[in-house]
């Protein structure tokens, strides 16, 4: 049987079905919703077989109630290839008053329907990502983001992984194949990355796409990830290769790929500040793993080794996609802060009652002393009417786990957890 590992994400699922009638279980293909979602359910609808989907097309045009038969939780996976459930289990839920009926898994957004209503109050969406370097179990989890927010900074660590297995697990991402066949990490992110762009990105909408130009882009997204770069930029950036592109398509593509979840911006914080700055409104550009990045460049461990200045846009992402899954679990965002005055700080992770900390991201020991001050910089910005700050975080790939005398927190992403 093949070997399960558990998601951080189990528990808001747990509660989301518990609370509401339906959740919707979003993500990249292949990171492990299908799998995580049927641990909850009792009846499985693959809509991906072709027989199953026939048989649950003709349903949704004739019967809601075989349809909807089956014990409950009923999951849907890959719902999205039939959109009319949506509405079908928004009524049934109205009908019924009941919580833990339904769940819907899904690697693609639905084409949009103005008619289709939101669900708020019925269905619950939940976004799913690749594996956490703790979930993985390449973390320690020596130190824990829910215990800083609660005050307890007496932190200490070793980090599991020196600088060139740390370039192993970014090119082998968090996948669940990967993870259990580690050895077999490249054969099989090439594989996704193929079905990528030559099968799902036509699946998604419907609109053929040229899979070289997909690649293209996804490429030039690569050599711009952890960065604010325009479209402008990118399309100057795969011109360089595809010299007939225009902006529509770029967008049209682009949009695509933020559809499958393979692309998740860091959007950007706007707390309210001391001083009349004005700030910055950009998305930093990221994948939601960056194994994406690694094969899109044909980057391989060596080579992220022999170029540390591009290893640190990768270490970036990295660490993005690790904050953004253990913020989710203890209920925050994810954001970025730049400002008119040169400010940034690469990762902002606020929570919903408002308590907020900030991380910078380097590579390397020489730059902590610089990234301290950034955060110090940033503390001293934000209103005095908003709390101050939970921690200020160095997130790097240093040894071990260490207060500074100023207080900003030393850790390793290898020591990091929820």
């Amino acid at each position: 049987m093949k070997r399960y590992i558990n998601r951080l994400i189990e528990k808001t699922i747990e509660a989301e079905l518990n609370a509401l009638g339906c959740i919707a279980i979003e993500g990249p293909k292949w990171c492990g919703k299908s799998t995580t979602g049927a641990r909850f359910a009792k009846k499985i609808i693959k809509l991906q077989n072709p027989i199953t989907y026939r048989q649950y097309l003709a349903y949704a045009t004739t019967s809601k109630e075989n349809l909807l038969e089956g014990d409950k939780p009923l999951m849907f996976d890959e719902w999205q290839k039939i959109p009319d459930l949506w509405d079908f289990i928004r009524t049934d839920i109205d009908e019924t008053g009941l919580s833990g009926q339904y769940i819907l898994t899904g690697s693609a957004k639905p084409v949009e329907d103005q008619n289709r209503h939101s669900g708020t109050g019925r269905i619950s969406k939940i976004t799913m990502r690749t594996m956490s370097l703790w979930e993985s179990g390449d973390s320690s989890g020596e130190v824990s983001l829910s215990s800083l927010f609660d005050g307890n900074d007496s932190i200490f660590g070793e980090s599991k992984l020196s600088l060139n297995e740390i370039a192993v697990v970014i090119c082998r991402g968090g996948w669940p194949e990967t993870v259990l066949k580690e050895e077999h990490y490249q054969t099989l992110v090439s594989a996704y990355f193929k079905s990528l762009t030559t099968e799902d990105i036509v699946d998604v909408d419907g609109i053929k796409r040229n899979p070289s130009r997909a690649q293209a882009i996804l490429r030039a997204y690569a050599r711009n990830i952890s960065t604010f770069a325009t479209n402008k930029t990118l399309q100057s950036d795969v011109a360089s290769n595809d010299s007939t592109i225009d902006m529509k398509t770029l967008i049209s593509y682009i949009g695509a790929f933020e559809k499958l979840f393979v692309i998740e911006n860091i959007k950007a914080w706007s707390p309210k500040l001391r001083s009349k700055t004005t700030i910055r409104t950009a998305d930093k550009r990221q994948f939601v793993d960056p194994s994406i990045a690694a094969v899109a460049l044909g980057a391989k461990p060596y080579d992220l080794i022999n170029d540390l200045n591009t290893m640190g846009f990768f270490f970036e992402s990295l660490c993005h996609r690790d904050l953004k899954v253990y913020a989710q679990s203890i209920g925050g965002e994810l954001y970025q802060y730049k400002d008119a005055d040169g400010l940034e700080v690469d990762s902002i992770i606020h929570l919903n009652d408002g308590r907020w900390g900030a991380i910078e991201i380097k590579l390397g020991g020489a730059e902590i002393d610089e990234a301290a001050n950034n955060l110090i910089k940033l503390k001293n910005k934000i209103d005095q009417k908003l709390k101050g700050p939970s921690f200020l975080m160095v997130l790097t790939a240093v040894p071990a786990a260490y207060k500074r005398e100023d207080g900003v927190l030393v850790v390793p992403i290898a020591c990091l957890k929820n």
